[in-house]
């Protein structure tokens, strides 16, 4: 909604009565528009398919505050899923996590047949987007656990009290072989490679499954990392120190790696927003880039029927340079944020490009 000013203006009249003119002063209200306000957006799963906003168990808002001059002040971007009957933030990083050394991990059997391994943590949390978690026992036995980004399996190493931590990241297999990072649940269905068989990874380590797994040491904790770094220095990075050798005893100690998991990368958008103008930043994705604008259908849906072979791609999302300080993709963050511009009536509806969930 936009907020009227009223400004008094002053207008002279000039009144001329029998050879006498005098000047009366009326005040008169002159309406001038401003921004300056609160807005909200929103956009939700299933739009494409005729669910309406109240019917949707995915949803995201954004909520952006506006002054005199256009420029955005404060930002919240938010996340909601539903789950039996309550609602919660996607970008809520609380976990419960507890491990046990004494059992061997195990690889889950991928593709098409999917069965759960045999894992040493217990997590409980709304999303194990980026998570990592490390445990050190008092007999110098240790555990790391990394949700890898591109396959979304958590792989997990058992490293016994005598490891030798010198051991370089491109020499540990990732493909279900004893010693190495172990695959043992999928986190989520959604990840852009899908393994039918876990040879598809021989000859990988945890950093090289996808030329996409730079986001591991681009950002976040394991920041700076390389395949020829050690495993001394992976845990280290986890939050693990060392005397002579031997990791010291360490309770159950989590985070989020690369961006920061879904909290990580919402907070980024609000701060890349903040500062803003909101009259020419009219969308979080730039709609020019053709493989992009391909995908936009007639009714401005992105995502939904495209041309693969024209080079058009269902996925807005740029994780070198991120897109609105995310690396995640951006296609349905943009639309609750187009949205927030219609509720400022800086855009009409008919100019939102509705993204894909």
């Amino acid at each position: 909604m936009k907020r009227f000013l009223s400004l008094l203006a002053t207008f002279a009249l000039l009144l001329t009565i029998v050879a006498c003119t005098k000047e009366v002063e009326v005040p008169v209200e002159i309406p001038i528009e401003s921004l300056d306000g609160t807005y909200m957006g929103w956009s939700w799963k299933g739009e494409s398919k005729g669910t309406t906003l109240e019917e949707a168990s995915q949803k995201i808002q954004t909520i952006i505050t506006i002054d005199d001059d256009g420029i955005i002040t404060d930002a919240s971007v938010l996340f909601f899923k539903s789950s039996q009957g309550s609602w919660y933030t996607r970008q809520d990083s609380t976990a419960r996590i507890s491990a046990d050394l004494s059992i061997t991990p195990t690889a889950a059997t991928p593709g098409s047949e999917y069965a759960k391994g045999t894992s040493m943590f217990n997590i409980d949390t709304h999303d194990k987007m980026s998570l990592y978690a490390v445990k050190v026992d008092p007999d110098g036995s240790a555990a790391l656990l990394i949700v890898e980004p591109v396959t979304r399996y958590q792989f997990e190493i058992k490293l016994p009290a005598d490891y030798d931590y010198s051991i370089l990241l491109g020499d540990v297999t990732v493909d279900g072989t004893e010693g190495g990072f172990i695959p043992t649940v999928r986190t989520s269905g959604a990840g852009l490679m899908k393994p039918n068989s876990w040879d598809e990874l021989t000859g990988k380590n945890i950093l090289s499954i996808s030329h996409y797994n730079h986001i591991l040491i681009d950002f976040g904790v394991f920041a700076g990392l390389s395949e020829t770094s050690t495993m001394k220095e992976l845990m280290e990075a986890a939050g693990v120190t060392f005397t002579n050798g031997t990791p010291n005893e360490l309770p159950v100690t989590l985070g989020r790696h690369s961006k920061g998991g879904w909290q990580g990368n919402y907070e980024a958008i609000e701060e890349y927003l903040i500062g803003k103008n909101a009259t020419e930043l009219t969308s979080l994705v730039d709609w020019s880039v053709e493989r992009w604008a391909l995908a936009i259908n007639e009714d401005n849906f992105f995502g939904v029927d495209y041309d693969a072979s024209a080079g058009a791609t269902k996925s807005a999302q740029n994780s070198y340079d991120g897109i609105a300080g995310a690396t995640v993709r951006m296609s349905r963050e943009s639309t609750s944020y187009q949205r927030a511009l219609v509720d400022a009536k800086i855009l009409t509806e008919e100019e939102v490009i509705k993204g894909r969930f």
